[in-house]
């Protein structure tokens, strides 16, 4: 039997300041701790893998800790600590809202409050995925929630805010969790890779944390996935193999093809594409990524909305030089007009064709205007 253990459990944060991504968040949780001034009950906000049920644990850790350190994060080596490092805390309360939904499992919880701590001074209970609570459970947990005894401390975590009724959320601090900046991830990846003794590419590492598209965790299995696959020396090409994920160079060939005005090579690398198994409307979306970097780079104050690696938007900023600002918007409204009437389309490689030869086009259709 195998003893590895997925990056998302071995890496997984156990202090505030070791959170990526939320520094805000952690900062007012600590300094709450530090003052005194610790609500009863929190609502955790966000989308998946950005850090909600690491925070609550932290917090619920950090709150028994008998010896905080002067930074406020929990000391490791107290009863309270080591009982929830190994899993054993009497204090800390996990429960999937989804998995116990009913009024039954709510009364089961509200009787479990009224018994006070055995050790330490809080006990926690963390409700994950809040919003799968039924209208009965929510309204039979209302009154604890509004008059909670000193010693419990709710913590609810959700990903669809909007689903959790006015009532609760009236009742709860209410914390909202950023999507992780990508080079926030790419650098936590790169710390990570040398831990794990792998070399990798930054170019390739750059290219998970787009992929994961703000989630943490869904970075750390594709980390995960693409070291299986390519050992320890990660490169871009291994993961672009194995994401299956257009590389760079397709769409600076692309537009250097439109730029010549050039349309049976831009369609002999389309049809290239669609041969090796891309998505017509993925690829639709990258295009318009591509130009909207273009158009970014024409201004030195907006390069820095730029999140891809140093040796990416050097060619970015090269390839930006020679084009219009007016015809990277038009071709930003062509492929936008396109991405709408996809669905509808039932010949969807036309339809992407037609998008290239404008593209194609656009010299022409500008000198047409200015006369």
């Amino acid at each position: 039997m195998s003893d590895f253990v997925v990056s998302a459990r071995k890496y997984r944060p156990q202090t505030f300041d070791t959170v990526v991504g939320q520094k805000s968040i952690s900062a007012t949780l600590k300094s709450a701790i530090k003052n005194n001034h610790l609500a009863q009950a929190f609502l955790f906000c966000g989308s998946r893998g950005v850090g909600k049920t690491t925070i609550a644990r932290i917090l619920a850790k950090t709150v028994n800790c008998f010896h905080p350190s002067e930074n406020i994060e929990a000391c490791d080596t107290c009863d309270s600590c080591i009982s929830f490092n190994s899993g054993n805390s009497l204090n800390i309360f996990e429960l999937d809202a989804a998995s116990n939904s009913g009024i039954d499992d709510m009364r089961v919880l509200i009787e479990q409050v009224r018994i006070p701590p055995q050790i330490g001074k809080h006990k926690i209970y963390i409700l994950d995925e809040v919003h799968g609570l039924s209208t009965a459970a929510f309204n039979s947990f209302l009154k604890t929630l509004e008059e909670p005894p000193k010693h419990a401390i709710f913590i609810l975590a959700t990903t669809e805010k909007h689903k959790v009724i006015p009532t609760i959320l009236s009742r709860c601090q209410i914390f909202d969790f950023e999507k992780i900046r990508i080079k926030d991830i790419a650098d936590h990846l790169s710390e990570i890779a040398v831990k794990e003794g792998v070399t990798a590419e930054p170019e390739a590492l750059h290219l998970i944390a787009m992929k994961a598209d703000g989630a943490l965790r869904d970075a750390l299995s594709i980390f995960d996935q693409v070291v299986s696959f390519g050992g320890n020396n990660l490169t871009f090409q291994d993961v672009v193999t194995n994401l299956h994920v257009l590389d760079y160079d397709y769409y600076f060939k692309l537009l250097d093809f439109f730029f010549a005005e050039d349309i049976s090579s831009s369609l002999l690398l389309l049809n290239e594409i669609l041969e090796k198994g891309f998505d017509g409307h993925s690829f639709l979306n990258g295009l318009s990524d591509h130009f909207r970097s273009l158009l970014i780079c024409k201004d030195p104050r907006t390069v820095v909305l730029l999140e891809v690696p140093e040796s990416v938007k050097a060619r970015f900023n090269v390839q930006a030089k020679p084009w219009e600002a007016k015809q990277i918007m038009r071709a930003l409204y062509v492929i936008s007009k396109a991405d709408v009437e996809y669905k509808q389309s039932k010949n969807h490689r036309l339809l992407i064709e037609i998008v290239l030869m404008q593209m194609c086009s656009l010299q022409q259709e500008l000198e047409k205007k200015k006369d």
